[in-house]
């Protein structure tokens, strides 16, 4: 598929899809989610790009919605499908499904349709549906603690290339090696040159490292699926409760999400949790340590009673001796108990280990003193060697918790794929209940049928189902619908307009029964309010004009004509555009109240339909709301005096009644 070939699709919007793993199959698919991925591509235009994609894959020229009031009735069932949605992609997905004259496109829809009315919309599925959005790209990813070292200039941008998250540096030899080790917690030296070097710090020689970007910088899948965590989980919880087929192990990708939080770093390792609470609390465990050496070697100090003869007074102050020396001789004991309880602190706090716990005791020294302070240069070896414990076991931990879900990434994609997908499916399901829905039946043109609606109830009233009175009706050919006002005449329009419009997306339709034609387009014109000025009524004449001449295949539905001038005019005006397309074998329905003097001067038999009323009942019309065939339907007017006539003994009422005759 030429990508520029696709309406609404350039040279640089052509550039970011071709960046997709196969962009031909999520635009023939109408994989909005995939399409949304692609650099620069919000969903909403992914939806309209895909729908331009399988206009051309079909060969559909498009412009089936002929008229203003034919894509309001397009958007407003749209929009009652996409009200059953959950998600902001099932919305935008159904953007994709348009009408279509196209028999390889309706059966596509209609396929996939089938197969979502066998869909059970669960509420547990729906409140699981409520968590689920396209994946995120983590963004950029900046690993500092660790680098790449290569002393080629062109692996150098190799390196760079294809494991951005790191910094690359390059080095002549062993020694700037030994130089970057110095500054970074792990160096990584991409040259086989390097191998069997012995260098202090953590210093590997990896050839290969490119080649394997994900053993090298675990985060970068890592940040993918914690910055998705929370979509992925509700995914699982979608595949469970709808009890769908999952693309991955779901346990197994459950397990990995559990380990990771939401930094992207590995959760749930105690050994890991002990080390980085060390590190965090060091700093205060060494001054609480402090702290209860100083408080018992001063309350030793204030317990004990202390003699010092004059003559050893005179000879500490002569050598310059203080407090210390006092301890040592008088307090040796006491500050050996203190100190050792400053240890014992400071190894319990941090919950360390034995090799751990021996810098640790250096820390507080054997030679007597007060205040007792802690050495800060074994706090920092001590610091030192708690961090490269941790760093060593996060990148461990890392990169088996990176390899486990590494290979699940694809699959993950797939997960929130077919639960997004699960939610379109849903709509159709969930709309297709609350109207009553079937799937139509296409019939060949020869049979000689326009539209055949049994049971139709329009989606488009601001009613209960319940209250929504069934319509049959059925045309084929050009017919009139006569009727009293109020009587659904125009409802009837708009039930015949969205059944065409939803059997021509491939979708179900509200009614109990429906065969159809394949229409090539639909001309819906609602009525207009008042009488049109000469230039409007000039524009008007040639739109119908255009549609006689070309109308094989359209659908036309016409609400009152004859308001956009004399009454006079209008019958011969709509007489003589019936006239055209019934000679070019289109299907028409106009509703007019002069169906009576348009029939009297169309140079055809016209059929005339009628929504009869029965009666009136307290001022309030009764109607049949489905359209009589053959049939002029009496007026308003004529029911009111019909029904004086019937309650005054009065000629005059009498004679008014024969004139309807």
């Amino acid at each position: 598929m030429d990508l520029e070939s696709i309406p609404g699709v350039g040279e640089k919007t052509a550039r970011a899809l071709a960046a997709l793993d196969d962009p031909e199959r999520a635009l023939r698919a109408g994989d909005v989610a995939t399409l949304a991925t692609a650099p620069g591509i919000s969903q909403g235009r992914a939806a309209r790009i895909a729908r331009g994609a399988i206009r051309l894959e079909h060969d559909d020229p498009g412009g089936f919605l002929a008229t203003d009031r034919a894509r309001e009735i397009y958007r407003e069932v749209l929009g009652l499908l996409k009200d059953r949605t959950v998600t902001d992609y099932a919305a935008q997905r159904l953007e994709t499904l348009y009408p279509s004259p196209r028999r390889s496109r309706i059966d596509e829809v209609q396929a996939f349709a089938r197969e979502a009315l066998e869909r059970d919309p669960d509420p547990d599925v729906l409140e699981a549906l409520e968590g689920v959005e396209l994946l995120r790209d983590p963004g950029d990813v900046r690993v500092r603690e660790r680098c790449l070292a290569t002393t080629d200039a062109e692996r150098y941008s190799e390196a760079r290339e294809a494991i951005p998250e790191l910094s690359v540096e390059v080095v002549e030899d062993t020694q700037g090696l030994a130089e970057l080790a110095r500054g970074y917690a792990t160096v990584i030296a991409l040259d086989e040159s390097f191998a069997g070097v012995a260098l202090d710090g953590d210093v590997q020689v990896r050839p290969d490292a490119l080649e394997n970007p994900a053993e090298v910088v675990p985060e970068r899948p890592l940040a993918f699926f914690a910055r998705n965590r929370d979509r992925l989980q509700a995914a699982i919880a979608v595949h469970r409760a709808a009890d769908l087929e999952a693309p991955c192990d779901l346990a197994a990708l459950e397990d990995g999400l559990s380990r990771l939080a939401e930094d992207g770093t590995v959760a749930g390792d105690d050994e890991l949790d002990r080390l980085t609470t060390a590190v965090d609390d060091l700093d205060a465990a060494a001054s609480a340590a402090e702290s209860v050496a100083n408080d018992q070697l001063r309350e030793a100090i204030r317990e004990q009673d202390v003699t010092i003869e004059g003559s050893d007074l005179l000879s500490l102050v002569e050598r310059g001796a203080g407090v210390d020396s006092l301890l040592s001789r008088e307090l040796a004991d006491e500050y050996a108990v203190a100190v050792d309880a400053a240890r014992e602190h400071l190894i319990d706090a941090l919950d360390l280990e034995a090799g751990e716990a021996e810098i640790a005791r250096r820390a507080f020294g054997d030679e007597p003193t007060f205040p007792v302070e802690r050495d800060e240069d074994v706090v920092g070896r001590l610091r030192e060697e708690l961090t490269a414990a941790k760093e060593r076991r996060a990148g461990r931990l890392k990169r088996e918790l990176a390899a486990d879900l590494a290979d699940q990434r694809e699959g993950a994609r797939q997960l929130v794929r077919d639960a997004l997908e699960l939610d379109v499916e849903l709509a159709i399901a969930r709309f297709a209940d609350d109207f009553d829905c079937v799937m139509p039946a296409f019939v060949d043109s020869a049979d000689a049928v326009g539209f055949d609606i049994v049971g139709g109830r329009s989606p488009l009233l601001d009613e209960p189902l319940e209250r929504i009175d069934p319509v049959d009706y059925a045309v084929s050919g050009v017919a009139l619908l006569s009727g009293v006002n109020s009587g659904g005449k125009t409802s009837t329009l708009d039930l015949v307009a969205s059944v065409v419009v939803l059997a021509h997306m491939g979708l179900p339709v509200p009614a109990e029964r429906v065969r159809l034609r394949r229409f090539d387009d639909l001309h819906y014109h609602a009525k207009t309010q008042g009488t049109l000025d000469a230039g409007a009524f000039e524009s008007t004449v040639r739109e119908f004009a255009d549609l006689a001449q070309g109308g094989e295949g359209s659908l036309v539905l016409v609400d009152e004509l004859e308001s956009i001038t004399e009454p006079g005019a209008s019958a011969k005006i709509i007489a003589g555009i019936l006239e055209a397309l019934s000679e070019n074998g289109a299907t028409a329905v106009f509703v007019s109240h002069l169906a009576g003097e348009i029939r009297e001067m169309a140079a055809f038999d016209v059929t005339v339909d009628g929504i009869e009323a029965v009666g009136l009942v307290d001022g309030e019309l009764e109607v049949n709301r489905s359209p009589v065939k053959d049939h002029l339907a009496r007026s308003t007017p004529e029911l009111i005096v019909e029904k004086l006539a019937g309650e005054h003994d009065s000629a005059f009422y009498g004679d008014l009644l024969e004139k309807f005759e």
